[in-house]
């Protein structure tokens, strides 16, 4: 199964193999989006604007061989909690975000912590599959100081101990602290090449998407080993009903190949 993406051009063909989701949780204002943006662009906004629910789509060329990033930036306010539920069950790897001098917003991840791990697990027991749950835990706005802490870390930490599928960063999206990392360790934990985290690759503007483009093993040159990276400026998120259509057929074993909406970049 392949997924066809293009620009310009240029087709891109990511196999559905490796093709994955990220989906980032949390409560309102503590910093998701912010998160998102350091890792797509290396910028954070100081005005804060509600998310109802952002969707990201990052394409990949490492060492010749095309993979797909998606990224949905929930809402904290959850209006919907069948959704919750679907990103949840659609999601790949996790990013749970709490506010470090907000007590509140770490009980809410407690709370979603417990509900992926949940309909994951039921949807294990009905596909039979035996895939891990990489997670990281983030306590963002560590630049606000001690004085502001309403999280200890050694409470936080309890929430992936014991799991290596789970980590824990204290991370600040403003100053740009840990953000790297954290998605290094992630990406290790899910399996996925080092050279999608956002410090390892090399971001090029859609204009050059050429870069993308396949060539056979004979013509290629050294430095077609370095990563690329390219944010589609067009990404829409599949509909629900895509998404549950790639859920029934999971359930249903009638597809084992990753089924989802392709995403055209202009």
């Amino acid at each position: 199964m392949m997924k066809t993406l293009s620009s310009g051009n240029c087709t891109l063909s990511v196999p559905a193999k490796n093709s994955y989701r990220m989906v980032v949780l949390g409560a309102s204002r503590v910093g998701k989006s912010s998160i998102v943006s350091r890792f797509l662009n290396g910028r954070f906004d100081d005005q804060y604007t509600p998310t109802i629910e952002d969707f990201h789509r990052k394409v990949y060329n490492i060492r010749g061989d095309m993979y797909q990033l998606d990224i949905l930036d929930t809402s904290g306010n959850h209006p919907f909690p069948a959704m919750r539920r679907l990103s949840i069950l659609t999601g790949d790897v996790f990013i749970l975000v709490f506010s470090l001098d907000n007590r509140e917003s770490f009980d809410e991840v407690k709370r979603l912590q417990k509900q992926i791990l949940e309909v994951k697990s039921c949807l294990k027991n009905k596909t039979k599959e035996a895939g891990e749950l990489p997670m990281v835990i983030c306590g963002n706005k560590n630049d606000h100081g001690e004085l502001c802490r309403q999280v200890p870390a050694t409470e936080a930490e309890l929430l992936v101990s014991g799991d290596e599928n789970c980590a824990y960063f204290e991370v600040s999206a403003k100053k740009n602290t840990n953000v790297d990392e954290m998605f290094y360790v992630l990406f290790s934990m899910a399996k996925l090449p080092h050279e999608m985290s956002p410090a390892l690759h090399r971001k090029i503007s859609v204009q050059y998407g050429d870069a993308f483009h396949p060539r056979p093993f004979c013509m290629r040159r050294v430095k077609d080993v370095d990563a690329y990276g390219m944010v589609s400026p067009f990404a829409r998120r599949p509909s629900v009903n895509s998404d549950l259509k790639y859920i029934k057929a999971k359930v249903l074993r009638e597809g084992q190949a990753r089924e989802r909406d392709k995403c055209t970049i202009q």
